[in-house]
């Protein structure tokens, strides 16, 4: 009589009792498999069923991803009936180190049809492996994997000089179908209801979300149906601090571009209040105060602004590092997604009092300048060299090319259809729409459609103003810009040669934005030195900017000798000063892309979506032009010809 391993056992009671099975489901018997459904990455890779577990040992070498894959005995595992996939394992070497578990679906691998989790084991500790369908690289929204076709697992380590050796004693699947990963408290994000922080409509628990210091008093009270917060503040400081926090996690403030107070004295004496709000219990925007004090009786308003309260600045000597960071005291790493607190500051003399009526999340349209769009931000000897108002009927081929190739994201493919002209603005639109790269049948068929262009080998400027003004994208995971590279002339080379990032060229990103930050940010950066091992970058993701009244934003670049200023909507950003700065002529683009190295996963329900140009405008100032500015090629010749 054959003995059952306890595993076995497992087994038979799920495929006879039904309830269990609802429960778990193991799925693989090691001592009863055959020797198919394993299968080393490589010769590094030994492995050995020993007491109804696996055994698995990884041998010093080159490979990046060392493991072991473990298939059903038949096609597929059907796991519909499940949310996850668990491995109890152990760390048998004497080290610790990182292991892996990837679920599986068939397909393509350049498309990634899998879920990847990691652990790290100290020597000796045993711990679950988890894979959330779905889900992974710490339980992140990934691949949407199809439980009911598995067709196999694979359980790795990373490249290794040491022997490394780990034990499976089981896997199996569990958990309620569409199970989702759950939230750590700083995990939790919390949506103001219309706004709302504290007032209006939201209530809030004084004792646990309150802080009032330095002997000043906060108390809840009932003020035109609504809660308020009537503040004491004792003679004994001249300024006096009141803190407020979510119930749990954070605020998602992504579609605001600042806080506003609304306060009233209640006491005897004038008061100037003040708000700031902060992210990561560190990083906190400006305080702004009301510009004069309120008097008795009188309500008041303040708003604290995200944007920095000095614009990022670069740093001046040689950069070394990857990614180098801006000065010190300049720019801001506030995160608008992940607010923890507001601090409301109250300056007075003597005893006062005040009351918090309410405190919002908002995003106030702002007035721009009325030279917008006419001249540079600075003063100059400036001719206008280049522009496009998007009010012909047909885009001019003659400046911009509608077709490159995609180097961003491997799903998108771009097609005239979807380059629109309308209206004196041009929408590069992203829709889900199956068609061919650069509309070349013999070329990459894939799912998502979306417009492109730029001035690749058709103009090109050193120096000078470079300016648009721009609607941004709002769908999940897509990835909006306006930027510029190098272009050398034909006379080099191929594209990769002309567009060298290093031999003196450089990457401008003006305005780059991922949706997930929401409308109110984006990044500005300069890249150069290649994209290789010798790459460096400058420059800061955290740039918050309001929009005018049509909820566009005007982006520019000032590119002088040694200097790049960024702008928006008129006003410095940021700035960097440096031998470093790019003197190779540089053409601009314009995309829309999925994606993005800090970007939310793409939503197909808010699809279509798109990119909206009003104008790009480029000047040149009188002593920097030089010979290679202007139109290249066959452009020059067509633009020669024009009347």
């Amino acid at each position: 009589m054959r003995t059952l391993t306890p595993l076995a056992v497992l087994l038979l009671l799920a495929a006879s009792n039904p309830g269990l099975a609802d429960d778990v489901q193991p799925l693989i018997d090691f001592a009863e498999a055959g020797e198919a459904q394993f299968e080393p990455t490589s010769d590094q890779v030994a492995y050995a069923i020993r007491d109804g577990g696996l055994d698995v040992t990884i041998g010093p070498g080159g490979e990046s991803y060392p493991g072991l894959f473990i298939r059903p005995a038949g096609q597929v595992w059907d796991l519909s009936r499940f949310g996850r996939i668990e491995a109890q394992v152990t760390n048998t070497g004497d080290k610790a180190f990182s292991l892996s578990l990837r679920v599986d679906n068939p397909g393509d691998w350049r498309k990634k049809p899998w879920n990847t989790e990691s652990i790290r084991l100290k020597p000796g500790e045993s711990r679950t492996l988890k894979v959330i369908f779905g889900y992974q690289h710490g339980q992140k929204p990934g691949f949407k994997l199809d439980p009911s076709k598995i067709n196999k697992l694979l359980v790795f380590t990373t490249k290794t000089k040491h022997a490394r050796s780990f034990r499976i004693d089981s896997i199996q699947a569990a958990g309620p179908v569409g199970e989702k990963p759950g939230l750590k408290p700083h995990q939790v994000r919390t949506k103001p209801m219309d706004g709302y922080l504290f007032g209006g409509p939201v209530k809030i628990d004084a004792a646990k979300q309150v802080t009032a210091k330095n002997g000043a008093a906060a108390e809840m009270i009932d003020h035109a149906g609504r809660q308020a917060l009537q503040v004491s503040l004792p003679a004994n400081k001249a300024a006096h601090e009141v803190v407020l926090r979510p119930a749990v996690g954070r605020w998602d403030l992504r579609n605001a571009s600042e806080v506003k107070l609304k306060v009233t004295n209640t006491g005897d004496t004038p008061v100037t209040p003040g708000v700031r709000v902060m992210s990561d219990k560190r990083h906190a925007t400006r305080t702004a105060f009301v510009d004069a004090p309120i008097p008795p009786g009188e309500t008041g308003e303040v708003v604290a602004l995200f944007e920095a309260a000095e614009p990022w600045r670069g740093q001046t000597g040689t950069v070394t590092k990857l990614h180098a960071p801006g000065q010190k005291g300049t720019g801001t790493k506030f995160a608008s997604d992940k607010a923890d607190t507001v601090v409301v500051v109250v300056k007075h003399e003597g005893d006062a009092s005040v009351r918090i009526d309410a405190i919002m999340a908002t995003a106030d349209p702002i007035q721009t300048p009325e030279w917008l769009g006419q001249r540079p931000p600075v003063e100059g000897d400036w001719t206008l060299t280049f522009q496009d108002e998007f009010d012909g009927e047909n885009i001019d081929l003659n400046r911009w090319n509608i077709y490159t190739e995609n180097y961003w994201d491997k799903r998108s493919h771009f097609t005239k259809d979807n380059v629109i002209l309308g209206d004196g603005m041009v929408r590069l639109l992203m829709e889900k729409k199956t068609g061919y790269e650069n509309d070349n049948p013999q070329r990459k068929m894939t799912d998502y459609a979306v417009g492109f262009l730029d001035t690749y080998g058709k103009w090109v400027q050193r120096y000078g103003y470079f300016e648009a003004r721009m609607k941004l994208a709002t769908a999940p995971g897509l990835w909006p810009a306006f930027w510029m590279m190098p272009d050398r002339g034909e006379e080099v080379g191929p594209q990769w040669v002309r567009a060298d990032t290093g031999k003196g060229g450089m990457e401008f990103d003006i305005m780059e934005h991922l949706t997930r930050w929401g409308p109110y940010r984006y990044n500005v950066a300069m890249h150069w030195d290649g994209y290789g091992k010798r790459h460096k970058s400058t420059g800061s993701t955290n740039i918050y900017i309001q929009h005018d009244e049509d909820g566009f934003i005007t982006a520019g670049l000032l590119w002088t000798p040694g200097s790049l200023i960024y702008y928006c909507n008129g006003k410095e950003v940021a700035r960097w000063e440096n031998d470093r700065v790019s003197h190779v002529e540089a053409y601009p683009i314009f995309y829309l892309m999925t994606g993005g190295w800090d970007n939310s996963r793409l939503d197909d329900t808010q699809l279509p979506d798109e990119f909206v140009i009003d104008y790009i405008r480029v000047w040149q100032r009188a002593d920097l032009a030089s010979e290679v500015d202007g139109y290249q090629g066959a452009a020059a010749e067509a633009a020669a010809a024009q009347p």
